[in-house]
């Protein structure tokens, strides 16, 4: 049990490192014009690609079991493929890696929440507390800290759409733990993804349509090659496999991780600084992911 949990401790550490790396590519990719959408699209239909020679005959011989389950896969699809990174892509043209991936930090708190509502497990009063101290760390970061903000209504749209990631992410994983599905993980991270792209594709176009279309050389190359290979097929494997192995709630635990991994990497690639509202922000996130874990003497 012990080397089990080691492993998926290494994985989920792994799996947070890429993600936070996407964070910093995804931010680079708003410097250099590359449409979030687009990119999005691209990821997924290569790491579909690529995987598809290891999962289709899984896939047909599991075709009724997986059409029994289709709202399920459609579902998880859905939450992580075409909305949680293509928000993430759009928010980082918007705003700070240091806010997303402080705001992103607080999906654990959320997992449960969203896992009390679907009845997947039962909720206490230090969750509940901690879920509302998250939701105050997080209403720092968009405001800035910043009456006049509140006030005008003036928030950064790249903050505010973060938010939409973060609960798209936090269904994802109460959906995945929700069901003990009997396909292999590749197997389930390639219908996720043709479920996902299956969204996308219209948004996608709807995004070329618009204007927004790639200049193919060596930024976009060396993006989409980041994206499809590290968070696109290492990060979801790994973290497939590190719920499967200490479950949803224990594996969120892993993402408070993102904030130390994105805000260094920011800082160093990109100088941001880390500001007064990042700290007051980060402030109650801990408090509130600290008290979300604690249980009750009943429990």
């Amino acid at each position: 049990m012990q080397n089990k949990n080691g492993l998926a401790y290494l994985l989920l550490i792994f799996a947070t490192l890429f993600w936070s790396g996407n964070f910093i590519v995804g931010k680079a990719a708003s410097i250099y014009q590359i449409p979030p959408f687009s990119l999005n699209f691209y990821r997924w239909f290569f790491a579909g690609l690529i995987l598809l020679p290891f999962t289709y005959k899984e896939i047909i011989n599991s075709f009724d079991y997986i059409k029994s389950k289709m709202s399920h896969f459609i579902i998880l699809g859905f939450t992580s493929i075409t909305i949680f990174n293509s928000i993430v892509y759009y928010s980082l043209y918007h705003t700070q890696v240091i806010s997303g991936v402080l705001m992103i930090s607080t999906i654990p708190v959320w997992i449960i929440l969203i896992s009390s509502f679907l009845k997947i497990e039962k909720t206490n009063i230090f969750q509940l507390s901690g879920v509302g101290l998250s939701l105050i760390g997080v209403i720092f970061i968009i405001t800035k800290a910043d009456i006049n903000l509140i006030r005008n209504l003036d928030f950064n749209r790249g903050d505010i759409t973060m938010v939409v990631a973060m609960f798209a992410w936090a269904i994802y994983s109460s959906f995945l733990k929700k069901d003990k599905l009997k396909i292999s993980q590749i197997a389930l991270l390639e219908i996720v993804i043709i479920s996902g792209l299956i969204f996308l594709i219209p948004i996608f176009l709807i995004e070329m349509s618009l204007g927004s279309k790639i200049q193919f050389g060596q930024p976009f190359y060396l993006t989409l090659a980041y994206v499809v290979l590290f968070p696109g097929l290492a990060s979801f494997f790994f973290w497939i496999k590190g719920i499967s192995i200490i479950g949803a709630n224990r594996a969120g635990i892993f993402l408070h991780l993102m904030p130390i991994f994105g805000a260094v990497m920011a800082m160093l690639i990109f100088k941001e600084k880390f500001m007064f509202y990042h700290i007051l922000g980060a402030i109650f996130i801990i408090i509130g992911i600290s008290l979300s874990n604690k249980k009750t003497k009943k429990n």
